[in-house]
């Protein structure tokens, strides 16, 4: 568990103290139940100290038993407490980046102004040298620059980004540490995504998840369950001539309730959240760690995801009739101004095989057309040339539409490059196909390992990818994912969401761009990378700020961590009840029937002893179980009858054992001490 500063852990005491109010603790019933049953033990203390009746319960054990009501409430209340603790920590770190700050916002042609950060509105234009700090979020709209974003995102290298490229996009609190950039701010002051990250770690706004508010429904039954169990005992103890007082009937009743899983279900969930920020994952809510551990499907983009991003070419493929250097002219154009990777990559292969021919005054005349997803074409267009690039069949079409020919050999050539493995980019020049582009995907290291733990999970991968179905067939067959969306526009991705959401699955999926948003919104779980557009950002509810797309394991990870510490958890609670029920009830009988005795099996010395020795046992499970509720249970990928079995076998037979040894042990010891 993370360290508190000293101010945290005073306010985690404070909180413990605060939250003994019964208008908050009426939000918990378990634990309300404890706190009506703990004032109403010490009223009865109070009562026999100062006007002691007949035949009532020693002070001493009445005392004890309300002490202890009282600690068991308190260590609830710290497990939430020091959870949000550690969330608040962490948003104090984030509100030390937020400081104000000066910014130069371009005004008036050019002119410059310093003006506080908060005076920024969006559309707003600044300049940011090297040195400063970037005030607000937004989009670079000129220049390239080497940032640091280690105050964010924990890493220590420097991240590279630029104008007209797919890692525009900057964030609030970083530092540029290389030349300058025009930056057009894209938030209002409050509404910076650094705003947004402090606010929602704020874990004491944290939603209830549907399996949560299940839990509860369940928590709230079995105390229904046990109230009654209770007050039927009082009428079963009169009609045996054998008095239960109500100091007797409270601790039997707060021992039998899940008091343990009921304390710490907040902190399990806030704990979840904060394990994910140590990954460098913001989650909008809890519901949205909670949502990873039962993602059916994942999509993920080919690009950046399964490979490394960045598609090399290969091979210049002309067809019969057409000059290699005129062929790749034809590109060099259709690329000239393509700040992609792929366009930078196709210009430097250009410059290194047949050497630049096309310059500013040529491209002077030009009017380029950036790459769309929806048609999947990019190129340029001037008074005599209409240079288009782009996915084989929109080029055919292109072509096709215009009246002219495909050469006999484009079938062929695409076949062969999608075989294996390559994906081909046709090019045409004034309605006629010239030739194809070899390029070639990088196949990140160690990805099949991770479809592999996917897959043990029982999570079923698609690879989404725009290249066409040939080439999606081999790399997905390469790297070992169940199922691929190839062609994939924006429209397909959201179709082929809401039909798997149709037939029941939860969905999840990575994604980084403008053309993502409406498919992350649509997921059950949307991560949006932190270099990515704002409406990636906005339309998902996890943003990963380390910008890692494969980092999809650990989150999933993290979600069935949660859910598996909820379930080991309530396991053991209700586990524990059922073995405090045969500690306690023999006890209480045990004076007034003597036959009782044999179900004393434990030879407890006393009832008073055994029945303080169980509320003891009940309050001190709690702070054994505080760390792993922090922690989680590890994870292992599994089936889920192995996990089910595994449950049971520790935490279900644990749990049933446990209150047998400690309750004698304490037993014991409260006979060592003379209390009994």
């Amino acid at each position: 568990m993370a360290k508190l500063s000293d101010h945290f852990m005073r306010e985690a005491l404070w909180n413990t103290f605060r939250r003994l109010d019964p208008r908050y603790l009426k939000k918990h019933p378990v634990m309300f139940v404890v706190l009506l049953g703990a004032s109403l033990t010490t009223l009865i203390v109070m009562r026999d100290f100062f006007y002691p009746p007949l035949l009532h319960e020693p002070l001493w054990f009445t005392t004890s038993v309300s002490v202890w009501l009282w600690f068991t409430l308190l260590f609830a209340n710290a497990s939430e407490a020091f959870a949000e603790g550690k969330g608040k920590a962490h948003a104090s770190s984030l509100k030390a980046l937020a400081q104000e700050m000066s910014a130069r916002r371009i005004v008036n042609y050019g002119k410059e102004e310093m003006v506080p950060a908060s005076d920024l509105r969006r559309d707003d234009v600044i300049k940011v040298i090297a040195g400063e700090f970037i005030p607000s979020d937004g989009e670079i709209i000129e220049g390239i620059g080497a940032i640091d974003e280690s105050a964010i995102t924990g890493e220590s290298a420097p991240v590279i980004r630029e104008s007209d490229s797919d890692r525009s996009t900057v964030t609030a609190g970083t530092k540029l540490i290389s030349n300058q950039l025009l930056i057009r701010i894209i938030s209002n002051p409050g509404e910076s995504f650094l705003d947004q990250m402090i606010s929602l770690v704020q874990a004491a706004k944290r939603q209830k998840t549907p399996n949560e508010i299940a839990l509860q429904v369940l928590l709230v039954g079995l105390t229904i369950i046990f109230l009654i169990v209770c007050t039927t005992l009082v009428p079963f103890g009169l009609y045996l001539n054998c008095k239960l007082s109500l100091t007797v009937i409270v601790s039997l009743l707060v021992c039998l309730i899940p008091t343990t899983i009921g304390g710490l279900v907040s902190a399990i969930g806030i704990s979840g959240i904060e394990r994910a920020l140590r990954k460098n994952i913001l989650a909008m809510s809890g519901k949205a760690v909670e949502t990873a551990g039962d993602i059916d499907i994942l999509l993920l983009d080919k690009t950046g995801t399964i490979t490394l991003g960045n598609r090399m070419p290969v091979e210049f493929i002309p067809f019969k009739g057409v000059d290699m250097k005129e062929f790749a002219r034809a590109i060099e154009f259709s690329s000239f101004a393509d700040r992609t990777p792929e366009g930078r990559s196709i210009l430097e292969f250009i410059e290194k095989n047949y050497g630049r021919s096309v310059n500013e005054k040529d491209a002077k005349a030009l009017i380029f057309i950036p790459f769309s997803a929806e048609t999947r074409l990019s190129g340029c267009e001037g008074p005599s040339l209409s240079v288009r690039k782009g996915a084989c069949d929109a080029i055919q079409s292109l072509v096709l539409a215009k009246k002219g020919k495909i050469p006999p050999e484009f079938s062929r050539v695409m076949e062969k490059i999608s075989l294996t493995g390559g994906t081909p980019l046709a090019v045409a020049m004034n309605g006629k196909l010239l030739g194809i582009i070899h390029l070639k995907d990088i196949i990140k290291p160690g990805i099949q390992e991770r479809f592999h733990r996917l897959r043990k999970m029982g999570i079923h991968t698609v690879m989404i990818t725009g290249d066409n179905p040939l080439t999606a067939s081999t790399i997905a067959e390469e790297v070992g994912v169940d199922n691929f969306l190839a062609e994939a526009t924006p429209e397909k991705k959201l179709n082929f969401i809401k039909a798997q959401q149709a037939k029941g699955y939860l969905v999840a999926m990575t994604g980084d761009g403008t053309n993502d948003a409406p498919a992350l919104a649509q997921a059950d779980l949307g991560i949006a990378m932190n270099s990515g557009t704002q409406a990636a950002k906005e339309a998902a509810n996890m943003v990963d700020l380390d910008s890692n797309p494969t980092k999809i394991l650990e989150v999933i990870e993290i979600g069935k961590q949660l859910l598996m510490t909820r379930g080991c958890l309530t396991t053991f609670s209700i586990a524990n009840d059922v073995a405090k029920y045969f500690a306690i009830i023999p006890a209480i009988f045990l004076l007034s029937l003597p036959e009782f005795e044999a179900l004393n099996i434990m030879n407890l010395s006393s009832p008073y002893s055994a029945i303080l020795a169980t509320v003891i046992f009940n309050a001190l499970i709690m702070v054994v179980l505080i760390p792993l509720a922090f922690r989680g249970v590890k994870y292992r990928p599994q089936g889920a009858k192995s996990l089910l079995a595994h449950s049971l076998l520790i935490y279900g037979v644990g749990g049933i054992f446990s209150p047998f040894i400690g309750i004698k042990l304490l037993d014991m010891l409260l006979l060592n001490l003379g209390l009994t």
